[in-house]
């Protein structure tokens, strides 16, 4: 087990390969298709801090907050990383991002964008949002929910040993297309 912790090094990130399992500690940002769309097409600057050599985790939490004002997460579970395709890698490139978290992969232009800008593909779990939720210690502020609605807004967190699979890598390596050139060829082998 790898143990990485924000704000991480290039070359910490340039060392993981597919296949990896680390633990992920300190500052990530939840970002969805608003999100990611608005970073892409406006460049707001509000959330650099947070994203430079950082992660982005995919993910639309179930949220509560205290009679304090204080947020908690209840439920921290990723969503499909595929419908964010066509903003990832500028998203990368721009705000110099080292780790996406997310279930399901990616495609080629975010591959290309890992390897130009020194970040991996980080591949949580699926159904366990109520466990992945203990390794979020803390809601250090959120942005835009106002306007994008819980799911989609920016929720800036602490975690602690927050647990991934290294799925795509800075070299190249993709275990998602892998696995669907492999399903292809047993398909082709299979309908003759």
């Amino acid at each position: 087990m790898i143990k990485l912790k924000t704000p991480i090094s290039e070359a910490d990130i340039r060392k993981l390969k597919v296949g990896d399992q680390v633990l992920l500690s300190g500052t990530i940002v939840t970002a969805r298709d608003a999100a990611h769309k608005l970073m892409y097409e406006d460049r707001p600057t509000f959330i650099d801090e947070y994203l430079k050599d950082g992660a982005i985790y995919h993910c639309g939490p179930v949220v509560k907050q205290d009679s304090s004002g204080e947020w908690s997460f209840v439920s921290s579970g990723p969503t499909t990383s595929a419908r964010e395709e066509p903003y990832q890698a500028k998203v990368i490139e721009d705000y110099k991002v080292r780790a996406v978290i997310g279930k399901g992969g990616m495609g080629d232009k975010t591959c290309k964008g890992l390897m130009d800008t020194g970040a991996v593909y980080l591949h949580a779990v699926g159904g366990a949002g109520a466990l992945t939720a203990e390794r979020v210690k803390k809601v250090l502020t959120v942005f835009k929910l106002e306007e994008f609605g819980s799911p989609e807004a920016f929720w800036v967190i602490d975690v602690e040993d927050f647990p991934c699979v290294v799925t795509m890598d800075s070299h190249g390596g993709s275990l998602h297309k892998e696995i669907s050139d492999k399903s292809r060829e047993k398909m082709k082998q299979l309908i003759g």
